[in-house]
């Protein structure tokens, strides 16, 4: 004979009362559904041209205007080829991967040196020398037009591919000694004093043990800089009236200008998804690096 224990129904007290119910919170959800339906908004108004240019490159001209939301009958590979070809946009290319790739380059060197510089050791001027780069993230490039056409032109730079990257590489360098200064600082630093006590130099506790350690903000602050150099158009007007040193964006300006008298709105399309499609593929192959690098220095 087994005996069962019965739940046994508890009796409050005559006039208790009952705990108050909290109300359930739900300004929080409300918050997290709006900010999603606005991301997704925001993609579709972001990709959705992009996507419409794409499969416009791949139409007729008659296409573009008869059916633009339609897929092509024939996909036309001959517009991108007209694209490359008649538009010379294959030099425009070929300057833009050199001015670029040497000012990414260029910048990331003296960037980290001196981002490692002001956030691992204390000088007279420390702080000046940094709120001035800070400062110059916030200095609009309108402005230094005129005087940096000058100064270019008395160094005889004027329509070179060394004048170019020099200023590419002083634009690009206030955000990356920003960014990489911030970053060195959350590096622990133990590990470098270890590489002095063995003997190691400042350059090579540098090269050798910082930078390793700084490789994802490097390479997010590299992709930031590459999107930044690569779209850049201001610059190149004013500084490379050189036909034969123009970059992409100066080809595709003129593409757009050409195509439009000729009516050639297929081989325009093709061109403007050409100028895109290493912003796209750099952004989609390191955008992983990009998170890690943002919340590395968080983290540690």
């Amino acid at each position: 004979m087994t005996l069962t224990q019965q739940p046994v129904a508890r009796a409050s007290a005559p006039g208790a009362t009952s705990p108050p119910q909290l109300p359930r919170r739900r300004i929080p959800g409300l918050l997290n559904a709006f900010s999603h339906a606005f991301l997704v908004v925001w993609a579709a108004l972001v990709v959705l041209p992009l996507l419409w240019a794409v499969v416009s490159s791949f139409k007729t001209d008659a296409e573009i205007f008869d059916s633009p939301w339609r897929l092509p009958a024939t996909p036309r590979w001959e517009n991108w080829a007209r694209a490359w070809n008649q538009a010379d946009l294959g030099q425009f290319f070929l300057n833009s991967v050199i001015v670029v790739g040497c000012a990414l380059v260029l910048t990331m060197l003296l960037g980290s040196m001196l981002a490692y510089a002001l956030a691992r050791y204390d000088f007279p001027g420390n702080r000046v020398v940094y709120y001035l780069f800070v400062g110059g993230m916030t200095f609009p490039v309108f402005l230094a037009l005129v005087p940096l056409f000058f100064v270019v032109d008395q160094l005889g730079m004027i329509g070179t591919y060394q004048g170019l990257i020099l200023v590419y590489t002083a634009y690009a360098l206030p955000f990356t000694v920003f960014f990489l200064t911030g970053f060195f600082r959350s590096l622990p630093n133990e590990i470098a004093e270890a590489a002095f006590i063995d003997g190691a130099s400042h350059e090579v506790a540098f090269f050798r043990v910082m930078l390793p350690m700084a490789k994802p903000g490097l390479i997010s602050v590299a992709i930031f800089n590459f999107l930044g150099l690569w779209n850049q158009y201001l610059l190149p007007v004013v500084l490379n009236p050189n036909p034969d040193r123009q970059v992409l964006a100066q080809g595709l300006a003129a593409l757009a200008v050409n195509q439009g008298y000729r009516s050639d709105w297929s081989a325009m399309f093709a061109g403007v998804v050409i100028a895109m499609l290493p912003v796209l593929v750099v952004y989609v192959v390191f955008q992983r690096h990009i998170q890690v690098g943002l919340t590395a220095g968080a983290i540690r």
